[in-house]
């Protein structure tokens, strides 16, 4: 079985933050009808050493979108600078990310098969080609970070399932 770059990341990123921008809905209409502040979540993490939903939120679509930058480019490096978004403001970078994702043309993925990717963190530089930076780095980063915004709003008593994670499955055709 051959899988292409485009169908093992795009579609996976698509999946997963189609999931996500529900669960984001869900937890408004929770927050909503509990009259619980959604502004209140939006700083709110797991622990006190774990970074809050806000960079949750912000760290899907880097490793999303921002990956897909970096293969791209052949860099790829933490995030400069987050932004104090509301909770409105990361249901938005979620939709602008789906919205990115989805006109990309899988020629144009698939076309990066076997570049250089370098991570950058600080002095450290460690490189990958473009198949195992996406499937052994980005992709797992893209995936802890949407189980731990979906975690926050499950640990404030938003009803959600694991369906509602899982979003809409590729069945069959």
């Amino acid at each position: 079985m051959t899988i292409s770059l485009y169908k093992g990341s795009i579609s996976s990123y698509l999946q997963t933050l189609g999931a996500v921008s529900n669960f984001l809905d869900l937890g408004l209409t929770h927050f909503r009808s509990n009259q619980i502040d959604p502004e209140e979540i939006v700083e709110t993490g797991l622990y006190s050493d774990m970074l809050p939903f806000r960079f949750q939120i912000q760290s899907v679509v880097h490793h999303s979108v921002g990956a897909i930058d970096g293969i791209k480019n052949g860099v790829f490096r933490p995030p400069s600078d987050l932004l104090p978004l509301d909770y409105s403001g990361l249901q938005f970078l979620i939709a602008e990310a789906r919205d990115t994702l989805t006109k990309l043309e899988p020629e144009a993925i698939n076309a990066r098969e076997d570049y250089d990717v370098i991570f950058e963190i600080g002095s450290s530089k460690l490189p990958f080609t473009t198949e195992d930076f996406l499937l052994s780095f980005s992709l797992p980063n893209f995936y802890f970070h949407a189980t731990t915004a979906y975690d926050i709003l499950r640990s404030k008593g938003v009803p959600l399932g694991k369906r509602d994670y899982l979003g809409a499955m590729r069945f069959k055709k």
